[in-house]
C-alpha cells in the first residue's frame, strides 16, 4: 500500500480533474447531502487547498469520497468514502500498529490506523458509520474497521461494521485479524 510520504501539492491539472470528479459525484448523489449546495462546498475546498491532497488519496485508493453532511458546530463539510463496498486497496489490514507488531505468523501488509493517518483521514466512529448507512446502503459484501473505544482496544479487540439482511451490524474481532473483505472508510472534515 503506497501513500505519498509527504503531502505533496497537486498540480493544477490534478486539482481540476479531482474537483470535476468530486462535483460530478456530488451532483449524481444529491440524496446524500440534501440542502447542501456545491458552491458552498467548493468555497470551503478553495479556502483549504491542503485538504485536496487527502481527497485525492481517498479517490486514488478507491474510496469515492462524497459529502454526507455538515458539522453544525463548525460548519465543516463531512467527506466520507462512499464506494459501495470497502475500498479493496485498503483491505487485508489489521487494526493498528500494536496488533500488527504482535502478529508473528502471516502478518498483513499493514494496519488501518496508520494508513488512515498517512492519508490524512480518521477511521469512522460507530456513530459516523451509522450516519453513513442512513444516506445509502454500503458494505453489503464487505466490512470496515471502525474507530475502537480504548476500553475495547485495551482488551485486544477492535470493532467493525457492515450491512447485512437490510440492517447495520457492529461486531468485534481481535485487532490482529485481517480479511480480504475488510478495510476501512475515512472521514475528512473541510
Amino acid at each position: 500500500m503506497k501513500v505519498a510520504k509527504s503531502k505533496a501539492k497537486l498540480s493544477p491539472q490534478q486539482c481540476d480533474a479531482l474537483l470535476t470528479a468530486l462535483q460530478d459525484r456530488f451532483d449524481n448523489n444529491l440524496s446524500r447531502h440534501a440542502g447542501i449546495d456545491w458552491p458552498k462546498v467548493k468555497a470551503r475546498l478553495d479556502a483549504n487547498p491542503d485538504k485536496l491532497w487527502t481527497l485525492a488519496e481517498m479517490e486514488r485508493l478507491g474510496g469515492e469520497p462524497d459529502v454526507i453532511g455538515q458539522d453544525k458546530a463548525t460548519g465543516e463539510y463531512l467527506w466520507v468514502d462512499c464506494s459501495a463496498q470497502s475500498p479493496e486497496a485498503r483491505a487485508s489490514l489489521c487494526y493498528d500498529r500494536e496488533a500488527l507488531d504482535a502478529r508473528k505468523k502471516f502478518p498483513p501488509k499493514g494496519c488501518a490506523t496508520e494508513l488512515a493517518a498517512a492519508m490524512g483521514v480518521e477511521l469512522l466512529t460507530e456513530e459516523q458509520y451509522q450516519a453513513l448507512q442512513q444516506v445509502g446502503e454500503f458494505d453489503t459484501k464487505s466490512s470496515n474497521w471502525l474507530k475502537t473505544p480504548p476500553a475495547i482496544r485495551k482488551l485486544g479487540g477492535a470493532i467493525f461494521g457492515d450491512r447485512r439482511f437490510g440492517r447495520v451490524f457492529i461486531y468485534h474481532n481481535g485487532a490482529d485479524s485481517y480479511y480480504g473483505g475488510r478495510g476501512f472508510r475515512g472521514i475528512l472534515k473541510v
